[in-house]
């Protein structure tokens, strides 16, 4: 049987723990990971993009330096220094990077999206005749005789294993299609915000 006055010895358990009034050396290695991932991020990006980032210039200057190390060790270095000038960046300056990197990563999953519907109704015009009247009466700026040729060129390309020439070029036409209606979109955001 267990001795019930075990254990107690009347202080509690957290009465002789050290409060720390600064984050513990765990949790500054994981910002300082955390502020290298996001300079790696940066390095990624095409140079215009990150020129376009606000942050201060010699950050800057040490991401794009780095871009054009090809050396591996010579990169790595460089990334390590990256991941030391970030360090030196404010709070509200690295929420502005990362703001901009999402965005662009918003961006670029949406036109993925759009990209991937349009190839969706290729597919379909391809795979059904009836899909071709229903896109002519959406659109009747369409020469309908174009895309009769098109779609039973893409349809032989297809079964005699031919680079498809007529199938880009039916991609081509539906993301034109696709052009003036996100303009539109942008001239009413436009006008919302004026």
């Amino acid at each position: 049987m267990p001795n019930p006055n075990r254990g107690s010895c009347g202080f509690k358990s957290t009465e002789f723990e050290q409060e720390y009034e600064r984050p513990s050396k765990s949790e500054l290695k994981r910002q300082m990971t955390a502020l290298q991932k996001l300079g790696e991020e940066l390095i990624a990006e095409p140079r215009d993009r990150v020129k376009r980032v606000p942050m201060p210039e010699d950050v800057r200057e040490a991401i794009l330096e780095c871009q054009l190390i090809k050396d591996h060790e010579g990169r790595r270095r460089q990334t390590q220094y990256v991941g030391k000038k970030m360090r030196t960046l404010e709070e509200h300056e690295i929420a502005a990077i990362q703001k901009m990197l999402d965005s662009w990563k918003g961006a670029s999953k949406s036109e993925t999206a759009a990209l991937h519907a349009i190839e969706r109704k290729r597919d379909k015009l391809l795979a059904d005749d009836k899909a071709l009247t229903v896109l002519l009466e959406e659109n009747p700026q369409l020469d309908a005789q174009q895309l009769r040729t098109l779609i039973r060129n893409a349809r032989k390309e297809q079964a005699e294993s031919k680079p498809p020439k007529a199938y880009r070029e039916i991609f081509q036409i539906l993301k034109s299609l696709q052009a003036p209606a996100a303009q539109d979109d942008n001239e009413e955001d436009d006008v919302e915000e004026e």
